[in-house]
């Protein structure tokens, strides 16, 4: 398996690796459009809504783990199977494409963050999509290991929640029907990952930020709807803390049941 997050060197030793742009925005911008205006050359786009999710639920959450087919499917569709080594990259310092990225490492494919994104990349941009390539996805269920329910998530001594602090907090809440975080977690936004230029950490400083949560399968990482989380577990698997665990409904679950939300730090 190659490591959670590579850069623009490692990628241009690998020509054969296919970039994944997973561009998404919460306040209504389009991905795609994005996608559209400029990409990393030979860059596929992979939609979040359509491919790492399933349609939203409130009793699965904005942005429920995909159906096997759903995600197998979406992959194909774009020239990725099994086989293949992917690098996906955003313009939030990998928030939304380590979504990607976790999903696919849990099917054991070769699958990377590109450290610095969009704006790590040295070259001009492009806005020709690439010419379809023939591929088959196929996906084996999602295993049990790797994912927390609510119950546990509720009463785990290591859970970490990825929003900004003022969501945590309970300051403020312009998606989700309530505000506030899972009683007993602790705020570690995604954004703690990264450095000022938008880069990962070093596994060194990752590792002491992380470590005081004890061994990385007793930690349950969430955030508004299963996606940011998803950094702060490549962060831990950066940091060689090893495998955290997801609970995928988040918030935007949690927040439509009558389950206590704590306020505050």
């Amino acid at each position: 398996m190659i490591p959670p997050v590579v850069d623009v060197s490692w990628l241009a030793d690998r020509p054969d690796a296919i970039v994944a742009d997973v561009r998404h925005y919460l306040d209504g911008r389009s991905g795609a459009a994005a996608y559209d205006a400029g990409h990393i050359p030979g860059a596929v786009f992979v939609p979040l809504d359509d491919v790492l999710a399933d349609p939203p639920d409130p009793a699965r959450g904005r942005h429920p783990l995909p159906a096997t087919e759903r995600f197998a499917a979406g992959l194909s569709a774009v020239g990725i199977d099994n086989s293949s080594t992917v690098v996906a990259y955003d313009d939030a310092g990998g928030a939304m494409a380590a979504r990607l990225v976790w999903l696919l490492r849990l099917q054991g494919v070769d699958a990377a963050l590109l450290d610095g994104g969009l704006a790590a990349w040295p070259g001009e941009l492009s806005t020709a999509a690439p010419a379809p390539r023939p591929a088959s996805f196929v996906a084996r269920d999602w295993p049990t290991e790797a994912l927390a329910s609510i119950d546990e998530a509720a009463t785990g001594h290591a859970v970490i929640d990825a929003r900004a602090a003022e969501r945590f907090r309970g300051e403020t809440e312009a998606i989700d029907p309530r505000a506030g975080h899972i009683p007993g977690a602790r705020n570690f936004p995604y954004v703690g990952n990264l450095r000022p230029d938008g880069r990962f950490r070093t596994p060194e400083e990752l590792r002491e930020r992380f470590e005081a949560l004890g061994p990385a399968e007793d930690v349950i990482a969430y955030c508004g709807s299963g996606v940011t989380a998803c950094h702060n577990l490549i962060a831990l698997e950066l940091a060689g803390l090893g495998r955290g665990r997801l609970y995928p409904g988040s918030w935007s679950h949690y927040s439509h049941t009558d389950r206590p939300a704590a306020t505050g730090e």
